[in-house]
């Protein structure tokens, strides 16, 4: 690669990382707050200085090089650092206005919400949150788009993603996640139910009426999956999208649901609920945060996701669940 260096100008370092990460010309323009002609220039020019192509058309995108994988780290570790020297560092919560939108689902509101606005109400008076339901499993594309700051659940998707990236492509990350707190789903009914007493039995399970609480309204869920593994079903007849809701019906009728145990004391009406273990394995359940790269390195931001870990961790403290380092997908 004959590059001459005085040529290179840096905001060309910029527009590649970008394209490197979207795979895409328009993605990449929009990030940068860019037209599609001005980051097809800067790709332009760069080819030119490296004598490669970098990119080649590929579908709905670009497909990189071998010669753009290979540089791509060192590129994206040097951007960093420009950015971790020049950009500001300090963040003071009791000054600051700002605002986050994040996306959860009620059970994790009903545990996070109320210590983090007590510290925001003493700590952070001009912080604001607007908090969205979660309605996917797979936020990717919310972050990508802009749409959250930050998203808070339980993504199986996003993380098989992290899996199978560490093991195909040490580029860097167009995502991070980092642990808050783990727990288990348990099987929820009124507590006068039939199936209340003694231990539930699979075949009793799957006999018995159910509610299945869908974020997307899908009527199909994680236990129907892993029920479908050992050639079982059950008898969904309501699904609706929150788990307060899930608690207020079958307190009232035969229904079972299922729901993280931790969320059930939240529903205010635990007196009401027996809890039993699932006859079926099931996956740990684990919350995490989740947010795009281009927020990793704004103060308020890292602030937020700090307020929360430390929220998380203080609301189970003693159950060794501690917050673990950022991952990234």
């Amino acid at each position: 690669m004959g590059l001459n260096f005085r040529q290179l100008d840096l905001n060309l370092l910029r527009v590649f990382d970008e394209i490197m990460v979207e795979r895409n010309l328009t993605r990449a323009a929009r990030n940068l707050s860019l037209t599609q002609s001005a980051v097809s220039n800067a790709l332009r020019r760069l080819r030119e200085v490296v004598g490669d192509e970098l990119v080649t058309r590929a579908g709905y995108g670009v497909q990189p090089t071998p010669l753009a994988l290979s540089i791509w780290p060192t590129v994206r570790q040097s951007l960093e650092a420009i950015q971790e020297v020049l950009a500001p560092t300090d963040f003071d919560p009791a000054r600051t206005e700002t605002s986050f939108v994040l996306a959860m689902a009620d059970a994790t509101a009903s545990l996070l919400m109320p210590p983090l606005i007590n510290r925001i109400e003493t700590t952070a008076p001009g912080v604001s949150l607007r908090v969205l339901p979660l309605t996917t499993r797979d936020p990717r594309e919310l972050l990508e788009g802009g749409e959250l700051d930050l998203a808070i659940g339980y993504f199986p998707v996003m993380m098989a993603a992290i899996l199978q990236r560490s093991m195909t492509d040490a580029a860097p990350a167009a995502f991070l996640t980092q642990r808050l707190y783990d727990g288990r789903y348990v099987s929820v009914m009124r507590r006068d139910h039939p199936l209340a007493a003694g231990e539930l039995t699979l075949d009793a399970f799957c006999a018995a009426h159910h509610l299945l609480v869908s974020f997307s309204g899908r009527p199909y869920g994680f236990v129907d999956q892993a029920l479908a593994a050992i050639k079982r079903q059950r008898r969904v007849v309501l699904t609706v999208n929150q788990y307060f809701t899930a608690g207020q019906v079958v307190a009232g009728s035969d229904l079972l649901t299922v729901m993280p145990e931790r969320f059930v004391p939240s529903t205010g009406i635990a007196g009401e609920l027996a809890m039993r273990p699932l006859p079926v394995e099931m996956p740990a359940l684990h919350v995490d945060l989740a947010w795009h790269r281009r927020q990793q390195q704004r103060p308020g931001h890292r602030w937020l996701r700090d307020a929360l870990a430390d929220c998380a961790a203080k609301a189970f403290e003693g159950e060794g669940t501690p917050a673990k380092a950022p991952v990234a997908v």
